[in-house]
């Protein structure tokens, strides 16, 4: 009987006048009913292009698909069509029935002016003989399978008025609904906490038992692996390395690079020691060893001097207001809390989405204003300071988003965006030093200074967030904020960033409060980790302590959620 889907000799060219660049090559890999089938690597690596191909989501020029590969798609068992040659009309009819897809940004994959019940009626509609109440019905139908709380409520609430998870679960229903055959999943999971990325993967895993459908799960996340897949191929610069069972590949990778993704892990690695990368693993000559490491496995530190003390902090949101703008409600972001951070310490802060993190972090930048309680740094009440002097703090205290794309304007080169805030807050004397200091600031982060003339979009997301860790230590801070700053990396690009705040830190004596919903890699940073849910601090104490002597049922089912190796 033929496999549900078989790739065969494919090739991926995207061509232009200037180059051609080979972004797959001369991949084969089969997928059958009821097998779900992950495909690992970087970005780059030819994952995203590959599931693209299947369904012929790439435009046309600039991809080119080279004589002699093919996709069999067979979904009777019998005969098989070739998606590379299935004319525009037949593809129409199999894209969303036959073979479905869950894209990795929900966000941006559903329609922000359509409701979202809406959206998944198109799907029926288009593909199904039924009424409109019909399509309503099963819609209904499927929101409830997908486990969305309020499934009739949610029917008619847009995109952006839903969490992550949820959105990610109207994408699931939308992809299901028609009972396909296939389903592919696109880095489905990325970025979710750890506690919806386990709903998320039971909830796929269920539902392809009851289809008894063939799955291609795309990730770079080894853990969500190891948790769903039954075999594995690594991909690398667009080619496939090695491919298993996934035991078989976990137990004994045969390639370098696979082993190099299995052991860069933070899990894998006790505090402070340096995280081996994808290079120590290619370049290794015979007879190397396999960790060129620079730095020994750091006891756990105690600290005495506070750099920043916080009392009874609260942060509330007006969420409705009279008809003369008196506030009659608000929402309580952060609640009452209270903490230190000690000179030269990583303080960890952990928890799901919604609980707090972002916005606790941010006001004590005094990014956000607080309602209530005080915020001391080196013994001043920054609550009480006037704009002007809380731009003067900027030299001090900085921040590393979550999104670096997001936060680097597209207009400016990247050397112009690290020199702007060093220009605003008067440091070096002239546009000559401040570029001395620009390129310096890049080869700190190991990027070479002839980047400085590039713009954001030219560079990878590792480059992009060392290009803002860059930025951020223009200023010559003590104190870094880095929110969810690793959260949707490549776990070797993670690697390399997580090496490289550890260097800083080491280095320029920086203390950092690093905010993350992944307690291994909290734990991989951070001296002492706090856990946060809705607005409140419920647990606190040493890295080791949270992570292997948790006290609160939230920070048990926290890590009981992590996908394990």
């Amino acid at each position: 009987m033929p496999s549900l889907l078989q790739i065969k000799n494919f090739s991926v060219d995207f061509v232009t006048e200037q180059t051609v660049t080979h972004a797959v090559k001369n991949i084969s890999l089969s997928v059958n009913r009821g097998e779900i089938v992950a495909v690992v690597g970087e970005s780059g690596s030819g994952k995203s292009v590959t599931s693209l191909s299947i369904l012929k989501l790439l435009p046309s020029p600039p991809a080119v698909y080279p004589a002699g590969g093919e996709m069999l798609f067979s979904e009777d068992g019998n005969s098989a069509i070739d998606l590379l040659k299935t004319p525009a009309g037949e593809m129409q009819d199999i894209r969303g029935n036959k073979i479905a897809m869950i894209f990795q940004e929900p966000m941006t994959s559903l329609n922000p002016v359509m409701r979202c019940g809406k959206q998944v009626m198109e799907g029926l509609l288009r593909h199904r003989k039924i009424s409109t109440a019909e399509a309503k019905r099963q819609t209904i139908e499927w929101f409830n399978r997908v486990k969305l709380p309020r499934p009739e409520t949610i029917f008619n609430a847009y995109p952006h008025q839903l969490s992550g998870g949820q959105k990610q679960r109207v994408m699931i229903a939308l992809a299901m609904c028609c009972q396909p055959s296939l389903l592919i999943c696109d880095e489905p999971t990325t970025a979710l906490d750890v506690t919806v990325q386990k709903t998320i993967l039971d909830l796929i895993k269920d539902l392809q038992r009851e289809q008894n459908m063939g799955v291609i799960f795309i990730t770079h996340d080894l853990g969500v692996v190891a948790e769903i897949a039954d075999r594995v191929a690594i991909m690398y610069k667009g080619e496939i390395v090695e491919e298993g069972n996934t035991n078989a590949i976990f137990r004994q990778a045969q390639h370098p690079y696979t082993r190099a993704l299995i052991a860069c892990r933070p899990a894998a690695h006790p505090r402070g020691e340096r995280l081996p990368i994808v290079s120590d693993f290619l370049n290794r000559k015979e007879g190397d060893p396999i960790i060129k490491s620079s730095s020994h496995p750091a006891p756990q530190k105690t600290y005495s001097d506070v750099l920043v003390d916080v009392d009874r902090l609260t942060v509330r949101y007006t969420t409705k207001t009279s008809l003369l703008g008196k506030p009659l409600s608000f929402f309580t972001a952060v609640n009452g809390v209270s903490f230190s951070i000690f000179k030269g310490e990583t303080l960890g802060l952990v928890g799901e989405s919604g609980c707090g993190k972002t916005t606790l972090g941010r006001t004590l930048l005094r990014l956000v204003e607080p309602s209530e309680g005080k915020i001391v740094y080196e013994g001043t009440d920054i609550t009480r300071l006037s704009k002007e002097e809380v731009v003067k703090l900027r030299k001090n205290v900085q921040l590393v988003f979550q999104d670096p794309y997001s936060s680097l304007n597209p207009r400016l080169t990247i050397g112009a965006a690290i020199e702007e805030p060093m220009k605003v807050a008067g440091i070096e004397s002239s546009s000559r030093k401040r570029k001395d200091r620009v390129a310096e600031l890049l080869g700190r982060v190991d990027l070479p200074p002839a980047m400085m003339k590039r713009y954001p979009h030219e560079f990878s997301g590792g480059q992009r967030q060392r290009i803002v860790i860059a930025r951020a230590l223009g200023l010559t801070p003590s104190f870094l904020v880095c929110d969810e700053s690793v959260s949707a990396l490549d776990v070797s690009v993670q690697a390399q960033v997580l090496n490289l705040l550890n260097e800083l830190k080491r280095d320029l004596g920086l203390t950092l409060l690093f905010i993350s919903h992944d307690l291994a890699v909290v734990r991989y940073m951070s001296d002492r980790i706090m856990v946060m849910n809705k607005g409140s601090i419920v647990e606190s104490g040493s890295a080791d302590d949270i992570y292997l002597r948790p006290q609160t049922e939230y920070t048990k089912q926290l890590l009981a959620s992590i996908p394990k190796v």
